[in-house]
């Protein structure tokens, strides 16, 4: 199954995957509109170390066995397909998931509901737009053995 990978040796930490992230799923046209002057809710978000010398995106890894599934006590994620998904009509917000996940890959979203990365299959990318949108190329969406 394809996924995002991110080569943090190329990444300047510029944060235009958080932006790309945020407006695909705005559900918008137009992405002035979409953002500015909002406070963003990205489903992938860049971390770094003290002085950002080693910066990197976090987004959901859709693991084999997600313990997310398994702990949410709403029942609200699933896997279907190879993609962990987040019902939003069933999450009722508790953190749960966002507390178990290893890789820091959930976090509320603007109305409290969970959110994560599901790979742009809900809006008409095509490709995650965190990876259309990473100008040096860290971000890929490929199929690793």
């Amino acid at each position: 199954m394809k996924r995002v990978y991110v080569n943090e040796e190329w990444c300047l930490g510029c944060h235009l995957c958080e932006y790309n992230c945020a407006f695909a799923n705005s559900g918008l046209g137009d992405m002035t509109r979409a953002l500015k002057g909002k406070k963003i809710f990205p489903r992938i978000h860049v971390e770094g170390d003290e002085g950002n010398k080693i910066t990197f995106a976090v987004s959901c890894r859709h693991c084999e066995d997600p313990i997310c599934v398994k702990s949410c006590i709403a029942g609200a994620i699933s896997k279907a397909d190879g993609v962990v998904k987040i019902d939003r009509d069933k999450c009722v917000g508790c953190l749960t998931c966002m507390l178990v996940c290893p890789y820091g890959a959930l976090m509320p979203g603007e109305d409290g509901i969970m959110q994560k990365c599901e790979l742009c299959l809900n809006n008409s990318c095509g490709a995650p737009a965190c990876v259309i949108g990473c100008p040096n190329k860290a971000i890929v969406y490929e199929e690793r053995g």
